[in-house]
């Protein structure tokens, strides 16, 4: 096993050339409504950059006031192609991607090792681009951070809940869940039950099913741990490919979220 993984799907999400990766993560930043709201947990979205990527920067660009004290990032997605039971690590040492490697944070691994849904299988990894695509983001805004990527497949919400709990720490650690939303319904139909999804998710309702979100299991595990420490969710960004570069017969939906401490509900 290499100690460090490597990119899966540059090329494909999104360039390869680090110049050009570079290049268009500025840009979509740049463009992207500037909510500095210093979120404690973001939710965005994981498709193609030139679907997804202007709706993943809104949540990016929520960090600037905040990014200078971020040290550690939580990453939660969805496996796509290999299953696994509970939380999984990569048993790696450091993430690659075209704008450098990310080293991992060793000493969170082990305080979560102990749990029985963590589980380590880079198979579940290796070729995962729902981590993969949110690390050129948090590359281009964080000055420098250690990374906890997690893998999330047959788990429950309860069992995501206790894994963020351990890792929660201070104004240090920043989650994000990686997620896209309902998957190939007509633009129309996709509109509505995305907007209903959301406002589930603004109510901190744990009750997303997979068909409307791919990332359901992590969302629903962040949303019990976000009523605990009363954080206030911040919609940034509700779109879907038909908006962005596809048709609208079979759409994907992506929405980019904030969650902020200090004002959640009781």
């Amino acid at each position: 096993m290499s100690a460090i993984r490597t990119p899966a799907v540059a090329g494909m999400f999104y360039p390869a050339d680090s110049g050009h990766l570079a290049r268009d993560v500025r840009a979509m930043l740049a463009a992207a409504s500037r909510s500095e709201l210093n979120p404690k947990a973001l939710i965005a979205p994981h498709a193609g950059y030139i679907y997804s990527g202007a709706i993943a920067a809104s949540a990016y660009a929520a960090l600037k006031n905040s990014a200078s004290h971020i040290r550690r990032v939580v990453l939660l997605g969805p496996t796509h192609r290999v299953a696994v039971r509970g939380l999984a690590l990569p048993g790696a040492e450091a993430f690659a991607t075209p704008l450098g490697t990310v080293q991992l944070d060793l000493e969170a691994a082990q305080a979560i090792a102990h749990l029985p849904q963590v589980t380590v299988s880079a198979p579940a990894h290796a070729q995962e681009h729902s981590l993969e695509v949110q690390l050129p983001f948090l590359q281009t805004v964080l000055p420098g951070f250690k990374l906890l990527p997690l893998a999330v497949g047959m788990a429950t919400p309860e069992e995501v809940a206790e894994v963020l709990e351990v890792l929660w720490g201070g104004e240090e650690t920043l989650i994000v869940i990686s997620s896209d939303l309902s998957h190939y319904l007509p633009y129309d139909v996709a509109q509505r039950v995305d907007n209903a999804t959301a406002q589930n998710i603004l109510g901190l309702k744990n009750s997303i099913s997979h068909e409307q979100a791919c990332g359901g299991t992590p969302i629903n595990g962040l949303l019990l741990v976000a009523r605990r420490h009363h954080l206030a969710p911040h919609l940034l960004d509700l779109r879907n490919s038909g908006d962005t570069a596809g048709p609208r017969d079979g759409v994907v939906g992506y929405a980019a979220f904030a969650f902020t401490e200090g004002a959640g509900r009781p």
